[in-house]
């Protein structure tokens, strides 16, 4: 099988002449994003940023209904591991409509729940697959993060649960309290390891160990005030919290830790599963085993699916203690077992590492021309760029403060050269790059010479002017190291 479709030719770039363009299409355009604005809710996120309106889609491009074409590096927030319309999942997808199948069959058997479970199961660390039950919750990451959590308050008997700073696990309520922005009591936000801005101020495996005993000292302190907890729930790297990868070490460290304690360990593998981050699962690098594993986004190929997977001694659930009206979509565990599939005979998790290595030498090359790139940072096709204000100071940190305006200009900037990215980080200045594992290396050249151009662009409208030499003396000194 051929490690991708045959590669489009890499789209014109976003501001190509309006000659390009009907009346007609640029008034379509803008009457579905007018009637947009109006009807729906000021939740609304992306919409804001990219105010386009897809209509044609393959691999890594996107028409909209004007005629632009962009490069999708947000590739369904890391959803579509394939990119759009991948011939291998649309063929599943058909294979079962044809079939004349039933779409909708709750949690019963089917050939096609069983094909995927099987080949969801062959991908799984060996330590886990071999002794592994599986929920399917329902659609989303976070209805699969809400079971996990109840999995093991129902296992352990206890309610309390630990996570981390800067994490992010869903938008439903008790997603939300595990995640680094909740103040719900009974979730306890350990310090999670990172270089750039590592909050014991030292960084490195340093940073790492100290992060460690603090969560060692935590547990086993009789007057900390955090009883032994239900669960510790962790990402190996941090998505929405700015892209920052765990330390294999100190991931280590947190198995040790929770094992020793009878505490069961769930990775949220939502966005960083599948081949992304250069192993088919990012615990791999560390060869940690998790008793939980929380699996959405990729697996279902572009569909909604999201599932559990967990040790066999966890399963003390009762008949209907966890359920969800669409946790039996035969659609989505169709294109999931393709995709699974095809990431792991075309070994497209190799591919993410030597490919997303590549780009970011040349993105940390950027740092010596762009002093407002304070750090670059990521695993495989998980890719984060901090943007800072590099002549300004933060006392809290030796790092630069982070430039969430410079990194909207350099969102603004992308979209106009037919670059689609997003943004992330604790403090909204990171730009993130989440391209499908399918990336050729003529269209992984194209999405950074965009995003180049776009920062260069950005960075000379956001801050006319050369800085004074004392501030920049200062950006030299504080510039933390690059993971």
């Amino acid at each position: 099988m051929a490690l991708t479709e045959s590669a489009p030719a890499v789209p014109p770039a976003a501001h190509a002449p309006e000659g390009g363009r009907t009346a007609t299409e640029t008034g379509a355009h803008e009457g579905i994003l007018r009637r947009q604005s109006l009807r729906e809710s000021a939740a609304r996120t992306y919409a804001r940023s990219l105010p386009i309106v897809p209509v044609r889609a393959r691999g890594l491009t996107i028409e909209g209904a004007d005629g632009r074409r962009y490069l999708d590096c947000l590739s369904g927030a890391g959803s579509l591991a394939l990119g759009h319309n991948h011939p291998v999942v649309l063929e599943a997808v058909r294979k079962v409509l044809d079939s004349g199948a039933p779409l909708h069959v709750l949690d019963l058997a089917t050939p096609v729940k069983d094909a995927f479970t099987t080949e969801l199961f062959a991908t799984l660390p060996a330590g886990l697959a071999d002794d592994a039950r599986i929920q399917f919750c329902g659609p989303a990451g976070t209805d699969a993060v809400e079971a996990a959590l109840k999995l093991v308050r129902t296992a352990t008997g206890r309610s309390g649960l630990l996570s981390f700073t800067g994490a992010y696990h869903g938008m439903t309520a008790g997603a939300l309290d595990a995640s680094g922005g909740a103040t719900d009591v009974r979730v306890t936000r350990l310090p999670y390891p990172q270089d750039y801005r590592c909050p014991f101020g030292v960084g490195g495996d340093r940073g790492a160990e100290l992060a460690a005993r603090w969560t060692e000292n935590l547990l086993d302190d009789p007057k900390s005030g955090v009883p032994t907890p239900a669960g510790m729930i962790l990402e190996p790297v941090q998505g929405e919290g700015g892209v920052i990868p765990a330390p294999d070490a100190w991931m280590r460290r947190m198995r040790e830790i929770t094992a020793s304690r009878s505490i069961p360990l769930i990775a949220d593998e939502v966005q960083t599963g599948v081949g992304r981050t250069g192993t088919f699962w990012a615990v791999e690098h560390s060869g940690v085993v998790p008793d939980v594993m929380v699996l959405s986004k990729a697996i279902g190929g572009s569909l909604p699916l999201a599932v559990i997977v967990y040790r066999r001694a966890l399963d003390a659930w009762k008949p209907g203690a966890h359920a969800g009206t669409f946790r039996g979509n035969q659609l989505a565990m169709a294109a999931g077992a393709a995709t699974l599939a095809y990431v792991r005979e075309n070994k497209l998790a190799d591919r993410a590492a030597t490919l997303g290595a590549r780009m970011l030498g040349r993105l940390q090359g950027l740092a010596a021309d762009h002093p407002c790139v304070g750090d670059v940072r990521g695993r495989g096709l998980m890719i984060g760029v901090e943007l800072v204000d590099p002549y300004a100071e933060d006392p809290g940190s030796p790092a630069p403060p982070a430039d969430p305006a410079l990194a909207v200009a350099v969102q603004r900037e992308c979209l106009d050269r037919g670059l689609i990215v997003e943004l992330g980080g604790r403090h909204s200045g990171v730009v993130r790059l989440l391209p499908p594992l399918t990336l050729t290396d003529e269209q992984a050249a194209a999405v950074l010479d965009r995003f180049a151009d776009a920062l260069a662009a950005a960075e000379r409208a956001h801050r006319p002017g050369p800085p004074t030499r004392a501030r920049s003396t200062h950006r030299r000194n504080a510039t933390g190291p690059s993971h």
